[in-house]
């Protein structure tokens, strides 16, 4: 299996997009990862790969199973449409993408963790928004990029 070692470099961004969906190669990552033992810090079936899975209409579970075998991203994907519940079509996945991609925290304790987690990533950074930015700066700032 072509397993990213997580504890040296960071996931693909949330934004990098595999057949429409956001996220889905960073969670491809997460899960080859996690499988090899090298996720680090990242976890595999967090609340952010909650929404895709959820979306998709893909057992996280089942997923990690594919994963196991070795397959590649394109090999992946077909298998989330074989199996996927919910069916979205293409008009579904770019306009839920595109929503992802500007999520921003929705209630006060969102905000608040949001808002925690930007002052220790990048304090000075006036151009974080939406928790793609987050994620970005964070995965930059982990790895000795200067924020």
């Amino acid at each position: 299996m072509n397993a990213p070692d997580l504890t040296q470099r960071p996931p693909r961004s949330a934004r990098v997009r595999l057949g429409g969906f956001v996220m889905l190669p960073r969670l491809l990552d997460k899960g080859r990862a996690a499988i090899v033992g090298k996720n680090g810090a990242y976890h595999y079936n967090c609340p952010l790969d909650q929404r895709f899975f959820e979306f998709a209409g893909v057992d996280h579970e089942a997923l990690k199973a594919e994963l196991a075998t070795g397959k590649g991203d394109g090999e992946i994907l077909e298998w989330i449409t074989a199996h996927s519940t919910t069916k979205p079509s293409q008009p579904d996945i770019i306009t839920w993408s595109a929503w992802q991609e500007q999520r921003t925290p929705s209630d006060i304790d969102g905000r608040q963790y949001f808002n925690d987690l930007h002052a220790q990533a990048a304090p000075k950074r006036e151009d974080i928004h939406t928790w793609f930015d987050l994620l970005d700066v964070d995965d930059f700032g982990s790895y000795g990029g200067q924020v």
